[in-house]
């Protein structure tokens, strides 16, 4: 007997606890993140960045009660992936000039991770009719394309610096 299809709001609420697991992960590295930081403007923007993970999640449960459901994770091996490859780039390079290029790379990892997330639960939301939270998830959307910028301009100064002071 063949299994039975599962359906688009089926897979829409599942990638919503998996992002929402993912934002979890991501508020316990952040901190960590720029505690690590060598530059000031980086650190500022890890905490900035904090911050606003902090509304993400909260705008995340709004899209849960828009549809129906509690709020709830379910772990996200892509995320943690990405994570441990920054607390490796922390062990590693602690002390090395390198360090700050290293945090953005691996920032702007986790970034792109949930650019294409929220991209992806954006257009799924269009399709099912979840009219309000095509609103919230662009929103996050928007601020992670900001970050993601920012960080950009941030890895010119720190590529710069790690070059300079290993020459």
């Amino acid at each position: 007997m063949a299994p039975t299809p599962k359906p688009l709001d089926e897979l829409f609420h599942d990638m919503l606890k998996d992002v929402y697991y993912a934002e979890k992960q991501i508020l316990k590295a952040l901190p960590k993140m720029a505690k690590a930081a060598t530059s000031p403007e980086l650190k500022k923007a890890f905490e900035t960045h904090r911050t606003e993970t902090e509304g993400q999640v909260e705008r995340l449960s709004e899209v849960f009660d828009l549809i129906g459901k509690a709020p709830r994770a379910k772990t996200c091996d892509a995320i943690l992936g990405i994570l441990e490859e920054g607390k490796a780039v922390m062990e590693d390079y602690a002390d090395s000039p390198a360090l700050d290029a290293g945090l953005v790379a691996s920032a702007q990892a986790v970034e792109h991770y949930e650019m294409a997330r929220y991209g992806t639960l954006k257009a799924w939301a269009q399709q099912l009719g979840h009219k309000d939270a095509v609103k919230l998830l662009d929103a996050t959307l928007a601020e992670e394309t900001r970050t993601d910028k920012a960080l950009t301009q941030l890895g010119g100064p720190a590529n710069t610096a790690a070059v300079a002071k290993a020459a």
